[in-house]
């Protein structure tokens, strides 16, 4: 379904070369920029180029799900979705842990530089600063701090778990795709823009599935990943002088005990390991739980009724809603829309159709193939509105 190691938190791979060229900011990380970078209109189509690029190769279900996203607000999608390619990689593609800080605070500053309107000529950087720049222009006055912070959040998630530890429980996953996944369709729907509590209470139940999913999908290869290219050692992140890589389990720690998995078994046997598949069932069956919840709730709000329950991040950071729905539209309205970023749960949704084929085997190389049905079933989801 997705390209190995792609968009997952678990991705690594060895840097590849695009047909756009990269030209990163001289400017120290901590300097803002004097003035504002000269964005070309050329600058913006190679930096929108180098995102869809970007996309179809590590993450084919967003590159395909990119065409139910509204036309005003594609170009923040696919910055968005570009930089969490780019988070992804950064462990596989600095030589130590301090490096690779150091690449994290590159990304804060870029997206500070971004945010100021002073962008560095970083292809990611860029393709933000015009969707920035589109929607302020559609919507005067309006305030973009909220996605500066959500940003940082994505960030600070990625680099917790950069050096791939365990989580310490089915909690500390959930909280790891709520700060990850649903933070990213977080900020698509406010590029739209829509601050609505049912759009966001439904992307962050959509967005705890696409996580979750997204550590089963990658743990072979970060159980077993593959030698480190030949520009790192990489012996921070498991690696050796002798070219050999530690392998991780990432599935949380009481889920394991629970199972009775230990992690040399896996490493000796792979999908025959003890209460592996057990282990596997339990962390998939929570994902399609949020699925369940959040296609329920949809149905809920397009009959114009209450979602069923209560959001349980209202309040937090960028969850502030003061009115029941915005600008006098109803719920219903909202979610229409606002539906094209919630297409990620149709690709969850195949993908764990496909783990329970395959009788929750992880390690089966069908689930890395990339998921054919995709457009046509999106297209049929899209038309009659439903996940």
């Amino acid at each position: 379904m997705y390209s190995a190691k792609a968009i997952i938190r678990l991705g690594s791979w060895s840097g590849l070369r695009f047909g756009v060229k990269r030209t990163y900011a001289t400017t120290s990380y901590s300097t803002p920029a004097p003035r504002p970078s000269r964005i070309t209109d050329a600058d913006v189509h190679a930096a929108r180029s180098y995102c869809a690029n970007l996309l179809q190769k590590f993450d084919s279900p967003s590159y395909t799900l990119q065409t139910f996203v509204p036309p005003s607000a594609r170009d923040a999608y696919l910055s968005i979705r570009a930089l969490n390619i780019e988070l992804a990689r950064i462990p596989d593609l600095v030589s130590n842990p301090t490096v690779g800080a150091l690449r994290m605070q590159f990304w804060r500053d870029n997206l500070t530089r971004t945010f100021a309107n002073t962008p560095p000529k970083e292809p990611v950087a860029i393709l933000l600063y015009h969707a920035l720049r589109s929607l302020q222009d559609r919507h005067p006055g309006i305030s973009t701090s909220v996605m500066k912070g959500w940003f940082m959040k994505v960030i600070n998630a990625r680099e917790q778990y950069m050096d791939n530890r365990p989580y310490t429980s089915m909690e500390a996953l959930e909280t790891y795709a709520e700060n990850t996944y649903s933070t990213l369709m977080y900020l698509t729907l406010a590029a739209l823009p829509l601050h609505s509590m049912a759009a966001d209470h439904v992307a962050s139940h959509i967005g705890k599935a696409t996580g979750i999913a997204a550590v089963l999908r990658g743990l072979p290869l970060l159980a077993f990943p593959p030698p480190p290219n030949h520009h790192s050692k990489n012996s921070a992140f498991g690696g050796g002088g002798s070219g050999a890589r530690q392998g991780s389990v990432v599935l949380p720690l009481d889920i394991m005990a629970q199972a009775g998995v230990k992690e040399e078994e896996v490493f000796r046997q792979g999908a025959d390991a003890t209460g592996l598949k057990d282990a596997i069932f339990t962390v998939a069956t929570r994902a399609n739980d949020h699925l369940i919840t959040a296609r329920e709730m949809l149905k809920n709000l397009q009959q114009g009724k209450d979602a069923g329950h209560d959001f349980e991040h209202e309040g937090e950071e960028g969850h502030q809603y003061y009115e029941p729905s915005s600008k006098g539209h109803s719920q219903a309205e909202e979610i229409e829309h606002g539906f094209g970023v919630l297409m990620p749960a149709l690709a969850t949704r195949l993908w764990l159709e496909k783990l329970e084929k395959y009788d929750f085997d992880v390690f089966r190389p069908e689930l890395r193939s990339r998921e054919w049905r995709l457009p046509w079933k999106g297209y049929w989801a899209y038309s009659r509105r439903s996940i």
